[in-house]
């Protein structure tokens, strides 16, 4: 598939960033639990993104060629401070300029250690788009605030997922994306508010070596429908099957099976 540019991945984590710093300086309760990562409060979530936006920055910048402990990343911690809202902002904020420097500076090709076998400043250009946006998604429910996303980063950020679990199906045989395996089946997703530009469909059929992909229309096992931001939410475990801006049509157990599977770390 067609990725982004690298400068639009660069634009977009400055972009996503800064709606996510909106967030918490929009008089949010730091303290609130995330109803989709239900261990973080709002401001651990914060915290965690900052952290990470630091520690891909220091891989970039230093052309890491192993991973570096998280715990030697400056500045990592954040604030001192707990429960400040606009010390919190300003962390995240310099964090997010931070990253976006060295990825300009370095290119998409140079290289740097990566852990999904692609060792390149891209690779982390695109997996800190998605997840800062997806990363917002869950500030956003926490705060109750709308969320949208451009079509194509969605589109994107779906195109990624499926290349991670086709990467765990193949590097990491202990997983639970083992699993997800079985002649003639087949999970369809259909973005309803999409034009034939988006090529917003895929077709994923679970073999028995591992999953296979393609964007397209296909009826299969079992189809997910609605706009492209509620099945990105939904395909990222963000949106209760049950929500009624989606529907489910055909195998549902076959997709809440991939759902509980289909994940990293």
């Amino acid at each position: 598939m067609t990725r982004l540019v690298h400068d639009r991945y660069c634009d977009e984590i400055a972009l996503q960033t800064d709606l996510l710093r909106s967030v918490v300086t929009s008089g949010a309760d730091l303290s609130a639990t995330v109803p989709t990562c239900p261990d973080w409060s709002l401001e651990q979530l914060v915290r965690h993104v900052g952290r990470s936006l630091r520690w891909v920055e220091l891989l970039v910048r230093t052309r890491a060629e192993e991973d570096i402990p998280e715990e030697r990343v400056p500045g990592g911690d954040g604030p001192r401070a707990e429960g400040d809202p606009a010390a919190l902002g300003e962390w995240l904020a310099e964090s997010a300029q931070m990253l976006v420097r060295a990825l300009r500076a370095a290119g998409p090709d140079a290289k740097v250690w990566g852990w999904a076998g692609i060792p390149d400043a891209g690779f982390w250009a695109r997996r800190m788009t998605h997840e800062v946006t997806v990363h917002r998604a869950d500030a956003a429910l926490a705060a109750r605030l709308p969320y949208e996303v451009a079509p194509e980063v969605a589109a994107d950020a779906i195109d990624e997922w499926l290349e991670i679990v086709a990467f765990v199906q193949r590097t990491a045989p202990e997983d639970a994306a083992r699993e997800l395996r079985g002649p003639g089946l087949g999970i369809h997703l259909h973005a309803t508010d999409a034009g034939p530009e988006a090529d917003a469909e895929w077709l994923i059929e679970l073999t028995e070596t591992g999953i296979v992909w393609r964007r397209g229309h296909e009826k299969t096992t079992v189809a997910l429908r609605g706009p492209l931001t509620a099945v990105l939410l939904a395909f990222y475990r963000r949106l209760d099957l049950d929500d009624p801006r989606i529907e489910v049509l055909g195998d549902r157990e076959l997709l809440e099976f991939w759902l509980e599977r289909a994940t990293f770390g």
